[in-house]
């Protein structure tokens, strides 16, 4: 028998033990989204029951066609990357299922039905979302080639953000310049986009310029400072972010994506005086906003003294946040039941405050399990990005993670008066397709990335 052989017989026995080895990840994950499968699906149940006293079966079989997506991306995994987490696709799929019942809910209460429904369109979003994210998982190899074209998706991020100022794009009537529509049908948030390009373009770029960047400096107080020429990158940044804040008067997005972009330097250089500088940068940005601009002050007027009569009665006043502070008390420690509170009481109930609208029928119990499911997911993309070999992908997941992480603070804060409200969406529970699209796009670069770092050598994630 020649070596040629001998090897091509190694191959065959080394790809037959493969094949029968037993997928534990997947398994993990297959029995983990039919349990998340099955709680979304009684929610709905509950949803009517409470509401309509009656179960209606179209809901659950469209409930169900989504769960079959679920399941499809599930079967890709097994095939294309089944090192892949375990925990990510379950946990965004529960998350979604209990938005669509809340959403539903409220359909019920405002007697919304058909296409004019909030939760006939979320569902037509979600499988889009789904099958995006099975086209990204079949497609993407090789998570590293996005690092070939950093500068590429840097300039799609700012193209993105740009959209609604073209001519005949721009959507009017909103509060904030961040609508696209095409034909006056088509409507989407191109900033969502945008998030995941800049996350790509700063991972990239922050692992050409690291060496720079951890270049050092004075030591002042403990901590070593970088020179003057090295903040030219954060500065930039920064600007970017003020533009978003003034010119779109778009709050939310400007605070994610600077507050995105210090995380994953402080992760490229591990050099606490980033942090500290972009807060500092933050303080500056906020207080000369709020000096400039009404909105803003406004939101922080409504922030300070939101049970004022005469700033809840006001015009673009407190009334929503304080409505929304009833609800969660009303729903007190363990809520009033799904399809028994009075979500509808609250404006935008099902996007802007779905937290809320949780938070009276489930309760604070249930609150903090949602919130608990956030940090189960945003940990295990941290942990994906640790535990990775290459800068790029550490730095890409963990820069992922920390966007769901920032959004979910951002809003839970804002609709409990931690912070002053901003016009984020609460990643995967909101109404809204742009939003709920991007964050499968995440889900979908988590799974591919931690499938690649299982199959490096030397990594073992638990």
């Amino acid at each position: 028998m020649t070596s040629t052989d001998v090897s091509a017989d190694t191959a065959v026995i080394k790809a037959l033990k493969r094949m029968r080895l037993p997928q534990t990840q997947r398994n993990r994950e297959f029995w983990l989204l039919l349990f998340a499968c099955a709680i979304s699906g009684a929610a709905l149940c509950l949803v009517q029951l409470g509401a309509l006293g009656l179960i209606d079966p179209f809901i659950l079989f469209i409930g169900g066609g989504l769960a079959v997506l679920a399941f499809a991306l599930h079967f890709v995994l097994r095939v294309v990357a089944s090192d892949a987490d375990p925990f990510v696709l379950p946990i965004a799929t529960l998350l979604t299922g209990l938005g669509i019942a809340m959403i539903y809910r409220i359909d019920i209460a405002l007697h919304n039905t058909g296409w004019e429904a909030y939760s006939t369109k979320q569902l037509a979003w979600t499988g889009i979302s789904l099958a995006g994210a099975i086209a990204i998982v079949i497609l993407l190899h090789n998570y590293r080639v996005l690092f070939r074209y950093t500068y590429l998706f840097g300039l799609a991020g700012i193209l993105l953000l740009l959209l609604p100022f073209v001519p005949g794009l721009g959507a009017s009537g909103s509060n904030a310049d961040v609508w696209v529509t095409i034909g006056g049908i088509f409507a989407f948030q191109p900033g969502e986009l945008a998030k995941i390009c800049l996350a790509i373009f700063f991972a990239g770029y922050l692992v050409r310029t690291r060496e720079s960047l951890t270049s050092v400096g004075k030591v002042f107080l403990g901590i070593t400072w970088p020179r003057m020429r090295e903040l030219g990158p954060v500065i930039v940044v920064w600007l970017i972010s003020l533009g978003i804040i003034v010119v779109q008067r778009d709050l939310g997005t400007g605070m994610l994506i600077f507050g995105m972009f210090i995380a994953m330097l402080y992760i490229a250089t591990g050099k606490t005086s980033w942090v500290l500088i972009g807060l500092v940068m933050v303080a500056a940005g906020v207080a000369v906003a709020t000096q400039i601009l009404s909105y803003v002050q406004g939101r922080f007027t409504n922030w300070l003294d939101a049970f004022n009569p005469a700033i809840i009665d006001a015009a673009g006043g407190s009334y929503q946040l304080v409505q929304g502070i009833f609800g969660l008390a009303h729903g007190g420690l363990i809520g009033t039941g799904l399809g028994q509170g009075r979500p509808t009481v609250t404006p935008l109930a099902h996007s802007d405050y779905i937290i809320p609208s949780l938070g009276e029928e489930l309760g604070l119990i249930g609150l903090f399990a949602i919130l608990a499911l956030y940090m189960v997911f945003v940990s295990r993309g941290m942990r994906i990005g640790i535990a990775g070999q290459d800068d790029f992908g550490k730095l890409l997941a963990t820069g992922l993670s920390f966007t769901i992480a920032l959004q979910v603070f951002i809003m839970v804060g804002g609709v409990t008066r931690v912070i002053p409200l901003t016009g984020l969406t609460t990643p995967f529970l909101a109404a809204g397709g742009s939003s709920l699209v991007a964050n499968w796009l995440i889900v979908a670069l988590l799974l591919r990335i931690s499938d690649g770092v299982r199959r490096q050598p030397r990594v073992v994630i638990g």
